[in-house]
């Protein structure tokens, strides 16, 4: 019995295996010399944990996201997520920064666009910031959202290179 055990693992210790029918595809779509997901020069997302408002009149606020190039922290009342507030940096997605050139409206003097569609209101703080509160309760309208970018320390967020 030793002997057959012995024989059986040798030849499928040696056999080749097939590769993976994943393994083509692998190959194939790695190594393109695609750039970074995020630019080595983002800010790092910890950085901007300062600049978020505290949480007030029975709002909360708990981060849930922080990597480079960006922060984001849930705002909760009774218990329930009705907002996203987020800071990210344009600098490894320069198209997000394109949206503020035609805006018309301002919040401190920074460009604000009010994206109805996504229930989003965003300012651009240094041609480069981009800082954003998104509805997830149907109760948190336009005008919260632009208060909360308010509570934001977007002239301590402008400081940042």
């Amino acid at each position: 019995m030793p002997i057959v055990l012995s024989v059986v693992l040798i030849f499928t210790g040696c056999s080749s295996k097939e590769p993976s029918k994943y393994a083509a595809t692998q190959k194939e779509t790695s190594g393109r010399n695609a750039p970074a997901a995020v630019a080595k020069k983002a800010e790092s997302g910890g950085d901007f944990n300062k600049y978020f408002p505290q949480g007030a009149s029975g709002y909360s606020r708990v981060f849930s996201q922080e990597k480079k190039g960006f922060a984001e922290a849930k705002l909760n009342k009774d218990g329930k997520n009705v907002a996203v507030l987020s800071i990210s940096d344009t600098i490894s997605l320069p198209a997000a920064a394109k949206k503020y050139e035609n805006s018309i409206s301002k919040l401190n003097n920074y460009p604000l666009v009010d994206d109805a569609k996504l229930k989003s209101t965003s300012v651009l703080v240094n041609n480069r910031y981009q800082v954003k509160v998104a509805s997830r309760d149907p109760s948190f309208t336009a005008e919260d959202r632009q208060m909360w970018l308010q509570k934001f320390n977007l002239g301590g967020l402008s400081t940042l290179k």
